[in-house]
């Protein structure tokens, strides 16, 4: 069975876990801040990844960062995952949880790239766009990028909107060759 399957199965037993706790928004926001961790030190996300290291290292340092940080629900996937020798899992469990997080409470995740930063009107025009494409709450993510010249690109799920001035140069480009 592939990894991000086993992580789907394991994500949909903690968010069930977490409704019947009724501590969802804890949970979400501890899975929140163990992805962030990872994104933001990546040997901490190589650690476990790594079969070489043993397992109650890999237990401790879990118990070091979290125990005393995240919610007991939370706490105790660590635990199973370590018992079951599959701390490779946190990771994606984490941003499996969270696209269960966000179907559970109706939430589409937008991300838009831009030149400049966004003012309120912009952002709110593209917050209106996918809610209305959608049909769900908007979670807009902004991101600066100079190298699209103009212009902005907009991801959704799959779907992916280009109007840079980056793209249009490089489509010249191809139709020029």
């Amino acid at each position: 069975m592939s990894n991000s399957v086993v992580a789907y199965r394991y994500a949909k037993a903690l968010i069930d876990l977490a409704i019947e706790q009724k501590v969802v928004e804890k949970v979400n926001e501890d899975m929140k801040f163990f992805a962030e961790v990872c994104d933001q030190n990546s040997e901490f996300e190589k650690i476990m990844a790594n079969p070489i290291i043993r397992h109650d290292k890999k237990k401790a340092i879990l118990k070091k960062i979290f125990e005393n940080r995240v919610d007991s629900v939370t706490y105790s996937i660590f635990n199973v995952l370590t018992r079951k020798n599959r701390e490779n899992l946190i990771y994606p469990i984490a941003k499996e949880f969270q696209i269960l997080y966000n179907q559970l409470n109706q939430i589409q995740e937008a991300f838009v790239t831009t030149v400049d930063p966004l003012n309120d009107e912009q952002r709110e025009e593209f917050r209106k766009i996918v809610e209305q494409a959608s049909g769900m709450k908007v979670k807009l993510e902004e991101k600066i990028d100079a190298s699209l010249i103009g212009g902005y690109v907009l991801r959704v799920g799959d779907t992916q909107i280009d109007t840079s001035v980056r793209k249009r140069i490089n489509d010249l480009k191809l139709e020029m060759a």
